[in-house]
């Protein structure tokens, strides 16, 4: 995704801004950078979510004066 993404960019910043090239240009880009926030957005999700403390004095109180 990454090779999609720097591609798109260097497409953008090398198309004359108010042309039909440039806007496309600008909207692929757009396109692909949302894509690979989508991708990543699933995979932070997708990590599972450690189990919180129980017992002790780790991890069991917060100073909210901190």
């Amino acid at each position: 995704m990454n090779a999609v993404v720097s591609a798109a960019a260097s497409s953008a910043s090398s198309a004359q801004a108010g042309t039909v090239q440039g806007a496309a240009s600008t909207l692929v880009l757009k396109k692909a950078m949302d894509a690979q926030a989508a991708s990543a957005a699933q995979l932070i999700a997708s990590l599972p979510q450690p189990a919180l403390a129980t017992s002790g004095s780790l991890g069991t109180q917060v100073n909210t004066f901190a």
